[in-house]
Order: structure tokens, then sequence, then C-alpha cells
């Protein structure tokens, strides 16, 4: 079936999912995803990799952002449906089999990200909670779960509301840092990397891992089926999305560096909590909550994500019909969400916090590079009209190249 027969089979076909997100909502889902997912949890990872010029990773990393960031908000507006990068990539490249491994690479990253995020929840939860670490991660992801099968509008409220208060711990880790906790790490101007050295070696391999931190603005492609007016929705909710959160990003892991000695920071699950390590007990137990909030909200998105691009997917013909039923009382699909639930609690199980988030950095980064290639190829043909969001051709262009480059310092 060719992309414009299935676009007119969308246009026509009865919406079976909810159109409630607004813009403030839909940005609040992405900072939720995007916040929460990484930055609470791999700080320490990234400083193990590039010392003190971890910020220096998060700003290559937001640059790689940017280009697709903008390529999505082009495409989301063509093709506003559930598994958009299946959709782009259909349309792109005219091939259903394609369109079908990289809607389940999409569906696969997300649930990776959940366990990962998981893990860094149940850590951050054992300083609350007398449990061992496996149980709290299977409640953990049994509990958000749940959220996710409640409906889209709940859903997206508790995670808006989450949003807020994660945003706020950081803002208050950077306050903290900066102006209240003793300077124990870096002086600010030690961050600066000379122009050249080994060192960008480890800024590279840190690039990728702070990269995991800005995963989940892409996610807002695959709700855009329950997205009001997605054509002025969207691509403000990505652009606000992603200078808000690189913003948030650059401010902490500033602050966490000069506060906290390297080498307590590299070995930690929990890092930001280091930065009260002497603060009265009120603060630390208070950071303690805000969190675990802000972590297990991340795991809360990405279920969502996952289980609409899985749901999709079989919407469109490509997977399991079961896997499209949606529960009539709950307009949410039960089966991709049960599915789901299991996969992220295998993944959290078997598998290292690093690797995960590694392993989702790469399977993202893979669809980054085709989706730009599906823009560059709709743009090249003409495809398309003047109703939508549009950027220039360089943008997907850069947006491949620099997807490219940064896959390749895996192998560095």
């Amino acid at each position: 079936m060719s992309a414009p027969d299935s676009q007119a089979n969308r246009e026509h076909r009865t919406v079976k999912l909810r159109r409630a997100l607004t813009t403030p909502l839909l940005t609040l889902y992405g900072l939720g995803v995007t916040v929460g997912a990484g930055i609470y949890v791999l700080v320490g990872s990234t400083a193990a990799e590039a010392g003190a010029y971890a910020p220096v990773s998060f700003v290559i990393a937001a640059t790689v952002v940017a280009f697709t960031a903008f390529s999505y908000a082009e495409l989301t507006t063509r093709y506003p449906v559930s598994a958009g990068e299946a959709a782009y990539v259909e349309a792109g490249f005219r091939s259903g089999s394609l369109a079908t491994l990289v809607g389940l690479a999409v569906a696969l990253s997300g649930m990776v990200s959940a366990a990962a995020v998981a893990i860094g929840a149940a850590s951050y939860l054992q300083g609350v909670i007398a449990a061992p670490h496996w149980v709290l991660t299977v409640a953990v992801v049994a509990l958000m779960g749940a959220i996710a099968l409640w409906g889209i509008t709940q859903s997206v409220l508790v995670a808006a509301i989450i949003t807020l208060v994660e945003v706020g711990g950081l803002i208050f880790v950077a306050v903290w840092g900066f102006g209240i906790s003793e300077p124990l790490g870096v002086d600010f101007t030690d961050m600066l990397p000379p122009l050249v050295g080994q060192h960008w070696t480890g800024i590279g391999a840190a690039s990728l891992l702070a990269f995991f931190a800005f995963v989940g603005f892409e996610d807002m492609a695959n709700v855009a089926e329950e997205v009001k007016d997605p054509g002025s929705t969207l691509p403000k909710a990505i652009v606000l999305t992603l200078v808000i959160a690189t913003f948030l990003y650059l401010a902490t892991t500033a602050a966490v560096i000069v506060a906290v000695p390297l080498g307590d920071l590299t070995s930690s699950s929990a890092p930001l909590s280091l930065v009260f390590e002497g603060a009265p007990l009120a603060v630390r137990q208070g950071f303690s909550v805000i969190a675990i909030v802000a972590t297990i909200n991340g795991v809360l998105i990405q279920m969502i994500m996952a289980s609409r691009v899985l749901y999709g997917l079989a919407d469109q013909g490509h997977l399991f019909p079961a896997m499209a039923i949606v529960g009539s009382r709950t307009q949410t699909p039960v089966v991709a969400t049960l599915l789901v639930m299991g996969v992220v609690a295998f993944l959290a199980l078997a598998l290292p916090i690093d690797e995960l988030a590694e392993r989702t950095s790469q399977i993202v980064l893979l669809v980054f590079v085709l989706v730009n290639g599906a823009l560059i190829r709709l743009k090249c043909r003409g495809d398309g009209g003047p109703d939508h969001f549009t950027v220039p051709l360089i943008v997907p262009v850069m947006g491949a190249l620099t997807s490219l480059l940064l896959l390749g310092t895996a192998w560095l």
C-alpha cells in the first residue's frame, strides 16, 4: 500500500483515541519524559566518561537533537498519527516492512528507557523504603502501568503535575549547588575543555549518554492522535521541550560538578542527592521524595509512548490486531500496555542501567537517521502541501549527519 493511500485511509477512519492534549500539557508531557529519564539518573555516568567536561557533552547532545527536533516538527504536522516514525518512514521510503521495523525499534527504545529509569527510581526509593531493589523496581513498573491503563487525560495530567515537581527539583539542585553547598568539586572555569586532546574521546562517549537525557521529545509524535490542533500544537511543544530541557541540564550538571567531588559522583546511581549531603535532614529527605517522583514519571511516559506505538502499528495493519484493542471505558490500548509492562519489568531486572541507557541512545539515533532520511526523500520528491510546518532541506540533512556522527562515538 502506497503512502498516499495509507494517509487517505487514516483520514477517513474513525478516530479511536481521545484528542485531549493542548500545548501546555504536551510540553509538560515531553519535559516529563525528557527530564525524568536522564538528568536524575545519569549525571554520574556522564561525569565518569567526560570528567569536568560533562556539561559540554550535554551541549553536543542538544545540538544533535535540535536538528532532528525540527525535522519531527514538520513530520508530525504532515502525519499526525500514532506510531509516527513508522508512518514517516513508510511515506518517505515507501516500504511497509521498513516502517514496521522502525516502529518496533521506537517501541523497544521506550521500553529499554523505561527499564533504565525504573532502576534509577528504585535506587532513590531505597533511601526511603527498606526493601530489596528488585521489589521496588517491579512495584514502580506495575504502578506506572496501572496509571497508563487508566486513561490518556488522567495519565498526562498526573505526568504534568509530576513534571512541575521534577523541574522544580532541578532548579533547587542548581540553586543549592551554586549558592549554598560547599564547593567540593571543580571550578566553573575548569569545565571548558581545550580545543584538542584525548579528552574529546571521553566527551564523545559521554555525549552518547547525555543524549539519553534528551530522549523524549520524539515521544510527542506518538501521541499525535490525542493532540488538539496537531498542526499548531506539536511544533510549539517540541521546540519548547528542547529549549527548556537544555537550560535545565546545563545548569544542573554544572552545579553538581561544582558541589560534588568527581570521584563520589561517578560511582553513584542517585547522583543528584549528593549535592545535599551536607544539608539538613529535612532538605535531604525532601529532595529524595522529589527524585523518586521525577524518575517514576519517566517510566510512566515512556510506557505510554511504547504502548501507543504498538497500538499504531497494529491499527495500520503491521502487527497483530489484538495490539489495537482499545478499552471501551478508558479508551487506552489495553493489550499493548500490558505487554509493555511485562517487557519493561524483565529488562529492568536483567540489565544494568548504563547498558540500558546506551542501548536506548543507539536505537533512537538509528531511528533519527531513518526519520531524517524519510523527510529528505519527501522534500526531494516534492510531496506534501503548504498546510504543514516546514523546515529547509539542510535541517534533515544535518539531522541525519549529526546522528550518525554521535552514533559512531560508540565505537571509538
